[in-house]
């Protein structure tokens, strides 16, 4: 008989909406108790509440990454009850979409704060935790734009999820002799709010409908979240380092490692058409 102290349990940060609700409702169905963690604690309990109307386990927890404190409180609140803790998933995050020049300072610092120091802080402390336990799986997640570089999602979202992938490699060659795992999942083509201009924290430097049209014509969001969340939970079972979907970014991802001076040039040229089929006219993009 299964008592609750000896549930699977997993916390997913940014678990109210995109990607961390797609990945609570596809884990909830394995069996986990899942503990949302976000800031948006109205979205969070309708997330759950979905969850336990399919038969699943659910809590909400209100939560900043950025303050440790709280998110170390977290930890060992969800292992006491749970009698272990599984899995993390560092998945919070904010995008400031537009160009570097037009940055405040408050810009950079919390993009790099949420997005970086946010999942230092769900690693320092979940990974003692797991390292006693003998088990456990980090998952951060990252972006494409932390193994590629990308213009106009924002110079501070690809400089926190650069780190972020390096953070998750370094970590994943320590905790593998303690049996704890660790993965990055680097998203390439999600429909999420942030992607599409619309996340709560996130900010527009630019014309809404400028980043619009730049999404459609490269047809940058291509995947929902669910089929996402279910690819990427595969991956996770069989313990993948560096988690990439859909299965075209790979490419991508080959060609920078292989010519990253080639890439990058190309990708500036046809950031410059971009921009030149804008400044022609919004009218003039299919």
């Amino acid at each position: 008989m299964t008592t609750k102290m000896d549930r699977r349990c997993a916390i997913i940060t940014g678990g109210a909406s995109g990607i961390g609700r797609a990945l609570a409702g596809e884990l909830s169905g394995k069996g986990i108790h899942i503990v949302i963690a976000d800031r948006q604690v109205e979205l969070a309990g309708q997330a759950a509440s979905a969850i336990r109307a399919n038969g699943g386990s659910a809590q909400v927890a209100e939560l900043d990454v950025r303050n440790a404190e709280d998110f170390h409180d977290l930890v060992q609140g969800t292992a006491a009850d749970c009698g272990r803790l599984d899995y993390l998933f560092n998945n919070a995050g904010i995008v400031v979409i537009g160009e570097a020049a037009g940055f405040d300072l408050a810009d950079w610092e919390e993009v790099i704060d949420v997005n970086l120091q946010g999942v230092s802080n769900g690693i320092h402390a979940a990974y003692p935790l797991m390292k006693r336990q003998g088990y456990g799986h980090i998952i951060n997640t990252a972006s494409m734009a932390g193994l590629v570089p990308v213009p106009m999602i924002g110079a501070s979202y690809v400089a926190s999820k650069h780190g972020v992938v390096g953070l998750s490699q370094a970590l994943r060659c320590e905790a593998a002799r303690y049996g704890v795992n660790v993965s990055v999942i680097c998203p390439g083509a999600v429909r999420t709010p942030a992607m599409e201009g619309k996340g709560r924290y996130g900010r527009m430097k630019m014309e809404p409908a400028v980043w619009a049209a730049i999404t459609r014509k490269s047809s940058f969001i291509t995947m929902e979240p669910v089929e996402f969340a279910r690819r990427v939970l595969r991956s996770v079972e069989r313990n993948r380092s560096i988690i990439i979907e859909p299965n075209s970014m790979r490419l991508l991802w080959a060609f920078y490692r292989c010519s990253p001076w080639l890439c990058m040039k190309l990708i500036s040229a046809a950031q410059s058409r971009m921009e030149t089929d804008l400044i022609k006219g919004m009218d003039n993009i299919p």
